[in-house]
């Protein structure tokens, strides 16, 4: 994986006008930011340009406002959290309010770099997309990567490159079509994989078992065979917890039995969690690894009753000797939930983003900034 220009790479910055792409995608209630971290996350690449007399303008989108103004995702908010926390940054208004930057316009990318003098990419969230704020301003301005940008290229290139063995990942969430390609790249390089999530269900249905009312995609069916006859280290559950067929998944309140069941679920019934015995094998495969990487919940952990196996492997992982990366999104807010995250080595900012760069060693972002980028 190729190295990006870093901070020290753009010289005297003092005096010098700095544009900084920061992701300040940040969960609201309202206008209440309920989460912070992706703010403070972005405060030492901040720190570092002010304390350097940089002038300093950060560029962020937040949610899906789809190329217009919205109100709901306007940045006072955050723009007001920011003040707090390192006054004297000039924010931006939310970038996806113009449909130049989903659509990378060179006009809008003029409009953004106008006035500056230095670009700094510090939003690994958003890497792996080819927008205007993110592969633009490279083209035409010295540029170099964040500390949290340089954070993440560094732990999970070491990861995808140099893991320690025994090296096992654990693949959890809904959908293989969304994994599958990660998955692929993935089993040709750890010891074990761990399988877990609605995903497991079409790979039981490859094998020939029944899968009742749980989620499956049948058009990964002889994706998820082919898989299995290549001899790659796939380890699926052998027990799972499932619902019954009065039951409401997130609604304990409305009922349903919930009980233990193979790899064979009964017709009706919904596969939800990976089942104790499962949790404890992925257990005791985990406590023996010197890396691991855990991206998607195993189960529907949002639901009390389906819990068990993903605050389990969440444990698990936060009490393993080895090396463990989380790959944000979802397996990030569950080990939050878990109150675990403390004890991982590494939470990346970026689900999608983290993903793309452990299958193909890189991203449109990072390519920017190398010079790199083509599309």
């Amino acid at each position: 994986m190729s190295a990006v220009p870093q901070l020290e790479d753009l010289g005297d910055v003092d005096g010098k006008h700095v544009l900084v792409r920061t992701d300040f995608n940040v969960p609201l209630d309202g206008d209440e930011i309920t989460d912070d971290l992706r703010i403070r996350a972005a405060l030492p690449t901040l720190r570092w340009l002010q304390e350097r007399g940089a002038h300093v303008t950060a560029m962020s989108h937040l949610g899906r406002p789809k190329g217009q103004p919205n109100p709901e995702f306007d940045m006072a908010p955050v723009r007001a959290r920011l003040d707090e926390l390192l006054p004297g940054i000039t924010l931006l208004e939310n970038l996806r309010f113009d449909p130049g930057e989903t659509g990378n316009d060179p006009a809008f990318v003029q409009a953004l770099i106008a006035g500056q003098d230095l670009y700094v990419n510090d939003a690994f969230g958003a890497c792996h997309r080819a927008h205007a704020s993110i592969v633009g301003p490279p083209q035409h301005l010295p540029s170099a990567a964040g500390r949290l940008l340089g954070k993440e290229v560094e732990v999970l290139g070491g990861v995808r490159d140099g893991a320690r063995r025994p090296f096992v990942a654990i693949m959890g969430g809904s959908k293989v079509s969304d994994k599958v390609a990660i998955i692929d790249a993935l089993s040709e390089r750890v010891d074990q994989l761990l399988v877990g999530g609605g995903m497991a269900f079409t790979f039981f249905a490859a094998m020939g078992h029944p899968v009742g009312a749980s989620l499956l995609e049948e058009s990964m069916i002889d994706t998820c065979r082919e898989m299995l006859e290549s001899d790659r280290p796939i380890v699926l559950p052998h027990d799972i917890t499932a619902l019954g067929p009065d039951g409401t998944l997130f609604d304990p309140d409305a009922g349903g039995e919930v009980r233990q069941v193979g790899q064979s679920i009964p017709d009706g019934w919904m596969g939800v969690d990976i089942g104790p015995g499962t949790a404890a094998q992925y257990g005791d495969i985990i406590a023996e690894a010197a890396t691991i990487l855990w991206n998607g919940p195993v189960g529907a952990f949002e639901d009390p009753r389906f819990a068990a196996g993903t605050r389990h492997v969440a444990a698990a992982v936060a009490e393993s000797r080895g090396y463990s990366v989380v790959g944000g999104g979802d397996s990030a807010a569950a080990a939050k939930e878990f109150g675990v995250d403390s004890d991982m080595d590494h939470v990346s900012t970026g689900g999608g983003a983290s993903l793309e760069l452990l299958e193909k060693g890189d991203l449109p972002g990072l390519a920017a900034l190398r010079g790199d980028f083509d599309g």
